[in-house]
């Protein structure tokens, strides 16, 4: 799997709430290397889940550029950025987001199937991935026939089954009893060893530490980036 680099530059993010502006983001700007790993922390309000918004192309800035691969994605059309996001973006949510009518196995060919990939190569991918992530019995069982742990497992093959270059994941694990979340976490950090660019949004100072890199925001600024400060020498 290829990485994403993206640079965030001047990023401004305001909402209005009647008459009253929120700055969500505030003069943003960031880089995050190809293949990083990366936790994003702080508390509720500052800005973490509009700053994963804007990186996943769900949302657009009101000011500021976003250079993803060196390709400034703010200025795409609607369109452009869907397949963007489609190619190259990769989400897990806390809430996994599946569709209940769906199986396991449709679930995750579902990215495949809105890029219009051919329906063998679907056929192998699901498969292989299904194997790849333990789920092979659980192929034909919907997302209510599944455990926690197995429905963000399902979340996780159908992010990933595009082969992005960037995996966004916003409390992957907040749904999830410690055990089941370590396995998960584990799963996650696999994917970024083979190269992926992992960005991670979480309140659990543990699972932050486990990253290579932490920012911490409040008020929609970073007011710590680990990267700024000399690291401790890995043991």
């Amino acid at each position: 799997m290829s990485a994403a680099q993206v640079e965030l530059s001047g990023i401004e993010r305001v909402f209005h709430l009647g008459d009253s502006e929120v700055h969500a983001l505030r003069n943003l700007s960031l880089t995050i290397s190809a293949g990083e790993y990366l936790a994003v922390m702080g508390p509720s309000g500052s800005g973490k889940s509009t700053l994963l918004n804007l990186l996943g192309l769900l949302d657009r800035p009101n000011a500021g550029s976003y250079l993803l691969e060196g390709r400034d994605v703010t200025t795409l059309s609607p369109d452009e950025q869907a397949e963007v996001r489609s190619a190259r973006i990769g989400f897990v949510f806390q809430s996994f987001h599946l569709v209940p009518r769906l199986s396991a196995a449709e679930n995750i060919a579902l990215p495949m199937v809105l890029a219009g990939i051919a329906a063998a190569k679907r056929a192998q991918r699901v498969t292989q991935a299904l194997k790849e992530y333990g789920l092979d019995d659980r192929a034909a069982h919907r997302p209510d026939e599944l455990s926690g742990g197995q429905r963000q497992r399902v979340a996780i093959a159908r992010a990933t089954i595009m082969r992005p270059a960037m995996i966004l994941a916003d409390e992957p694990t907040g749904n999830l009893d410690r055990s089941t979340g370590e396995e998960v976490v584990r799963l996650l950090e696999e994917l970024n060893a083979q190269g992926v660019t992992l960005v991670m949004v979480t309140h659990d100072a543990n699972l932050g530490a486990r990253a290579r890199r932490q920012l911490l925001m409040e008020d929609g600024a970073v007011v710590h980036d680990s990267a700024a400060t000399p690291c401790a020498a890995p043991t």
